[in-house]
């Protein structure tokens, strides 16, 4: 793995360490030991690439003024050999570390050698983590809040992998219980009032035109035969028929969202398994069940929950907690995951102590079991919310989204902000075709770095040799601002897995793209001595690398030309 910066981090501590022990062994510092201090990228760059607190966390240790303890340390701070051309005192004490030409250059042609795997780190140390996202209910079309679920669950699970973990990505298919039931019931009646329109729709039923268009199908292709059958058979029937077509429905619409699942798994595989009868088994077993009221009752409030949990009803149907709880069995114990991320939108928060408990519960782990709630989406035009398509008048959900917008954009924005802030997702933004957009800004400068390494390329200039270069030339503020971007994005990666926050990616780029754009402002290639123009050409290639790759990430395209 090629993670310049971590390294500088690391070497840095060591040196302020050093500086520590030298200090203390000539008499400059007591002998107390060492503070814990941390090294870190200062907001001003003019106070070095990096920066250690170390004087300050150790002024209560050492009971002497930080500027003092720092003064003492760089005294036995040697830079020969390191990544650092200078270290200094700044502030109220603060150790700055300023980064030399041996850093920067390998920097740069370590980027344009790693090529597509510069980003990729080992922070996940090989774990198998599963990112269930989306799993919308199969009984009508996916809604907005469906639509940023499916971009921030598909960058995590892309960040995730990244960082050097297992990742499978999981839809679940809600294909049993009471919205099967609902959904079989509400088809029935669409279904009859094609023949009689005096039938009554049940109010509790799904209302939605998908309902309507499944029966109308249905009866084009039976006609009325199914009118005579008893209503059990009647349902089964048209159930058997809609939902696979729904199913097959959410799989285009999420395909043309670049979602590909690893795994589609049916809830009713929970039943026909008879993994629901073994959980509930495991409860009993363990004194947590009783009964009332001839239902069978979870004792959730044993195990954080905010009051106890009926597992199964009086009519002996489990509810749909007992089949999440043994979902995530499943997830654990038959399957083997080390670490399980769910996608749920904020409304679910009050399910979330309770099923991290119900796995505790069971003999399982639910620190393992992470719940990355999301907010809603609000959908902007001319500073208005908007509910229905102008194009189509259709209610906005996923697929009608992207009939407005590329993918692209949509993929972009919902992952702007973190999962956990409220989003206004501006559509006239999010088709403009200028740097206001941030996708196109973000685009526009991958584009615009290939064609200025295309018409270098056709200028004569050997694209070969810049991946090879000595950068000392490169010493004024924005090609060092460039660079130090650059070395940043395993970082942001890391940051990205640890945190469940596929955002800062996304925000990354933004960066990167202004940082490039004000480096070419000032900094040209074309008609430069070589020992200056082939070190700027290769940072061209390395920020185009980087640009690439992090979109990636996001699957979003990052074009040649524009």
């Amino acid at each position: 793995m090629f993670e310049p910066l971590k390294e500088a981090r690391q070497q840095a501590k060591e040196l302020v360490e050093k500086g520590i022990s030298a200090a203390i062994a000539a008499g400059r510092l007591p002998d107390a030991g060492t503070p814990e201090f941390s090294i870190e990228i200062p907001g001003d760059s003019s106070h070095g690439d990096l920066a250690s607190n170390a004087a300050l966390a150790g002024a209560r240790l050492y009971r002497m003024a930080p500027p003092k303890i720092a003064a003492a340390i760089l005294e036995g701070i040697d830079l020969s050999g390191s990544l650092f051309s200078r270290v200094e005192m700044a502030g109220a004490g603060f150790i700055n570390f300023f980064l030399g030409d041996r850093y920067f250059t390998d920097l740069v042609n370590g980027i344009n050698r790693e090529g597509r795997d510069f980003g990729r780190t080992g922070w996940g140390g090989g774990k198998r983590y599963m990112v269930e996202f989306v799993s919308a209910n199969p009984t009508g079309p996916m809604h907005l809040g469906n639509a940023r679920g499916g971009a921030l669950g598909d960058c995590l699970a892309s960040v995730l992998e990244a960082a050097g973990c297992q990742v499978t990505r999981e839809f679940y298919v809600n294909d049993a219980g009471n919205q099967i039931a609902k959904f079989g019931m509400s088809l029935e009646a669409r279904y009859q009032q094609i023949y009689d329109p005096s039938v009554e729709f049940p109010e509790d039923g799904y209302h939605g035109e998908d309902i309507k268009q499944r029966a109308r199908e249905f009866a084009d292709i039976h006609g009325d035969r199914y009118l005579s059958c008893g209503s059990e058979e009647r349902r089964a029937a048209l159930v058997d028929y809609a939902l696979p077509l729904n199913i097959e429905g959410l799989k285009t619409d999420l395909e043309k969202y670049r979602i590909h699942y690893d795994v589609w798994f049916r809830e009713s595989e929970l039943y026909r398994t008879g993994t629901v009868d073994k959980v509930i088994e495991i409860l009993k077993s363990r004194g947590l069940t009783y009964m009332k009221d001839g239902a069978l009752w979870y004792k959730a409030t044993e195990h954080g929950g905010e009051k106890d949990e009926v597992l199964v009803r009086n009519n002996g149907i489990p509810t749909y907690f007992a089949g999440d709880i043994a979902y995530h069995y499943n997830k654990f114990a038959e399957r083997g995951f080390d670490r399980v991320v769910n996608v749920w939108g904020a409304d679910h928060h009050g399910h979330v102590a309770r099923l991290k408990g119900a796995m505790d519960a069971i003999g399982l782990d639910g620190d393992k079991l992470d719940i990355l709630l999301m907010q809603m989406v609000n959908l902007m035009s001319n500073g208005e919310p908007i509910r229905m398509s102008k194009r189509t008048g259709k209610a906005i959900g996923l697929a009608t989204l992207l009939d407005e917008i590329s993918v692209d954009a949509a993929r972009f924005f919902f992952n702007l902000r973190e999962p956990k802030t409220h989003l206004d997702f501006d559509l006239d933004l999010a088709v403009k075709n200028n740097s206001d957009n941030p996708v196109y800004y973000v685009q526009y400068a991958h584009a615009r770095i290939c064609s200025i390494l295309k018409g270098l390329e056709a200028c004569g200039v050997d694209l070969q040799r810049a991946k090879q270069v000595d950068c000392s030339t490169m010493v004024m503020a924005e090609e060092l601002a460039l660079m130090n971007q650059l070395a940043r994005f395993p970082e942001e990666v890391d940051a990205a897995a640890e945190t469940y926050d596929p955002s800062r990616i996304t925000r990354y780029t933004v960066e990167l793209a202004a940082k490039f754009h004000k480096f070419y402002g000032s900094c040209r290639c074309r008609g430069e001595a070589e020992e200056i123009m082939y070190p700027r050409v290769a940072l061209c290639l390395a920020a185009g690398q980087v640009l690439e790759n992090a979109l990636a990430m996001l699957k979003v395209d990052a074009p040649t030309s524009m």
